[in-house]
């Protein structure tokens, strides 16, 4: 049975990322830091598919991510190999991009997002290692991303991206694994509360007096990013409300791929047509605009390409998802006259 409530928190993580990417707005990476939620979901189904299909689970969910992305893949790399871009076989890699795939031109910036990918990889990949770690030792193997985080950051060290995210977002993706345990429901709420009051404090600490090139946008801030994400997961994945089935969330979950994949693409063409033709890009007007536009072709984009995720879910393809599909009904069967009593049996 599907939990509406990690539906919604999906949901909502989906349209906050688009309106980020639209505005820019530094308040809204800390009034719902979205990409640490999206790991912590994506951790709670992780360790409920290795539960039910062991290691399969692997297979399963790469066969759910990466359809989508050779969908866009197949436009980019041609687009840029006719651009005049040079062979290179890290192009290679959009087709498993186990670290960050090559990327020129106008697809230097419009796939720009497409760490996120890379990151899931990795901790799908991950996962059946971590989980029987993580049940042997809980607490310690959640610990252990934000330790090596803060390592990181209080020395100075650089390694690649790849580690870099993956203590960052590590620790969202194992308070997933305590979420379907269950161990968020066990501590009860006034722990939960205290522990992530516990966390907030630190973290806000650190954010106002490590500002980034943004200011206080948690995305140029890892170790206060980390450490609020932390916090608010705790609360919101701790305090599950009941939530109706709607319509609007089944899209957005069914969904949730495509929209994240081309709505970058479609605000880096949208903001360059309008800045070409003279149009504000900045602003309350050049914001409003925009997003009526990006919202408009992602609707277009969705009904496009987006049956890529029900076919790579296993789901028969639809242009809406959510739509009832009507099932057709056979004639009942002509009745039998009954049996006479004289027929011997």
């Amino acid at each position: 049975m599907r939990n509406r409530y990690l539906d919604l928190l999906r949901a909502v993580a989906t349209v906050r990322v688009v309106i980020y990417h639209l505005t820019g707005w530094t308040a809204l990476t800390i009034v719902f830091p979205a990409m640490s939620v999206m790991f912590a979901l994506a951790g709670s189904l992780m360790a409920a598919s290795l539960d039910r299909f062991g290691t399969w689970a692997v297979e399963r969910r790469l066969r759910r991510l990466l359809p989508s992305l050779w969908v866009i893949a197949l436009i980019a790399v041609p687009a840029m190999l006719v651009a005049g871009t040079a062979w290179d076989v890290r192009l290679l890699l959009w087709g498993f991009p186990i670290v960050d795939p090559e990327a020129t031109g106008w697809w230097m910036q419009s796939l720009s997002h497409a760490w996120y990918l890379r990151d899931f990889l990795w901790l799908v990949l991950l996962s059946p290692l971590a989980l029987p770690l993580f049940r042997r030792f809980p607490l310690a193997t959640v610990l252990t991303p934000y330790v090596a985080l803060a390592v990181l950051e209080l020395g100075g060290f650089t390694v690649p991206p790849v580690a870099r995210d993956l203590a960052l977002y590590g620790g969202a993706w194992l308070l997933g694994f305590a979420h379907h345990d269950g161990h968020l429901s066990r501590l009860g709420r006034k722990r939960l509360l205290v522990m992530a009051g516990v966390l907030a404090v630190p973290a806000a600490a650190w954010v106002l007096t490590h500002p980034g090139p943004r200011g206080y946008d948690l995305n140029d801030i890892p170790l206060g990013n980390a450490l609020w994400s932390a916090a608010f997961i705790l609360v919101a994945l701790g305090f599950a409300p009941m939530v109706r089935e709607h319509r609007v969330l089944t899209v957005l979950n069914a969904r949730a791929l495509t929209i994240y994949l081309w709505h970058v693409p479609l605000i880096v063409a949208v903001t360059q047509v309008g800045a070409h033709f003279g149009l504000p890009v900045h602003g309350f007007a050049g914001i409003g605009w925009r997003t009526v536009v990006v919202f408009l072709l992602l609707g277009v984009v969705i009904a496009a390409v987006g049956w890529v995720e029900d076919w790579a879910a296993g789901r028969r393809p639809t242009l809406v998802p959510g739509r009832p599909v009507p099932v057709p009904v056979s004639p009942a069967p002509a009745q039998q006259p009954a049996l006479s009593s004289s027929v011997a049996l």
